[in-house]
């Protein structure tokens, strides 16, 4: 197999943040806001609150030295979305893009990632009025293969799990906990997942609420409908030539749909008992899964993975 050089394999992991608009607790008690869109690329986080006095009508600025200093840290992304973007917009700036790559064999992976709250359950499967990141795949899905069906022969399949204190289950029926195999052919997999082959936009829409109300949750003081479990939508593409030849020519690719269990901290969401294993358990999993991205951002690990391809 060819490697890809360093400069190609960094390139392939994209950032964007979403800021969501206020919550009606956080308009009635007047917080202030602790971020700032400047533009499409850069977020200011904890921005100055600049106070201004007038003398000798000149514009002075001052402070008061009580206060504590605002941060006013600037952040370079590759897409910013700011409090009124929509979620096509959203969609149009990310995940369409990584389609073409799906369609070509290559596996990809779109996650949703943030504090409780934050709005990722949102982006990521929206509701039946304003489907999410997971819907809209599947229709440009449909729309692109529809575009190739005289060339190629295309079967679509979807998986919908949940990972909940360490434990998998499926969400589309209802299983208890589910075991991860290895495979010496298809590599690492979790038995016992059902797949499922959506014939209709409508199906795929009832598909994705009825796993949500699968999907486990629980009130905390910062979210009342908090989403305690991971959850996986993945689409499974097989890609046939319809030319007849002496070796078929088969390419399979999967893409992997994630909505991340919001990080928390204990004293912000008032977490105990049952609640705060969960939030242990919820942090211990996205510090593994921090420890993945500072892997895959450190270039000696990237020459490393490349000599081993």
């Amino acid at each position: 197999m060819s490697a890809a050089k360093e400069d190609d394999v960094c390139s392939h992991v994209k950032v964007v943040v979403r800021v969501r608009p206020e919550t009606q607790k956080e308009k009635d008690g007047n917080f202030a806001k602790v971020v700032h869109v400047v533009d499409q690329h850069i977020l200011v986080f904890d921005p100055k609150e600049e106070e201004f006095s007038f003398f000798h009508g000149k514009k002075l600025t001052h402070r008061d030295i009580n206060k504590r200093t605002k941060k006013d840290l600037k952040f370079v992304f590759d897409a910013v979305f700011a409090e009124n973007s929509t979620q096509l917009e959203v969609f149009e700036h990310t995940t369409k893009g990584v389609l073409d790559g799906f369609l070509n064999g290559y596996n990809c992976t779109v996650l949703a990632y943030g504090a409780t709250g934050a709005g990722k359950t949102h982006t990521m499967l929206g509701s039946p009025e304003d489907p999410g990141v997971m819907y809209l795949t599947m229709m440009a899905l449909y729309n692109c293969m529809d575009q190739i069906k005289e060339e190629k022969i295309c079967n679509v399949a979807v998986s919908y799990l949940e990972v909940y204190n360490e434990q998998i289950r499926d969400l589309l029926v209802n299983s208890g906990p589910l075991a991860v195999r290895e495979d010496a052919q298809k590599g690492v997999v979790v038995q016992g997942l059902t797949l499922h082959q959506p014939k209709s936009a409508e199906e795929i829409l009832q598909m994705l609420d009825y796993g949500n109300k699968n999907r486990t949750q629980h009130p905390t003081d910062v979210n009342a409908s908090s989403s305690r479990s991971h959850a996986v939508f993945q689409i499974y593409l097989r890609q046939q030539d319809k030319i007849a030849s002496i070796s078929q020519n088969v390419c399979i690719a999967k893409m992997s749909l994630i909505d991340l269990a919001g990080s928390e901290r204990a004293s912000a969401t008032n977490a105990k008992g049952a609640r705060f294993r969960e939030g242990a358990n919820i942090n211990r999993s996205l510090l593994a899964l921090g420890n993945i991205f500072n892997a895959l951002a450190d270039p000696k690990f990237v020459v490393k993975l490349i000599d081993i391809i």
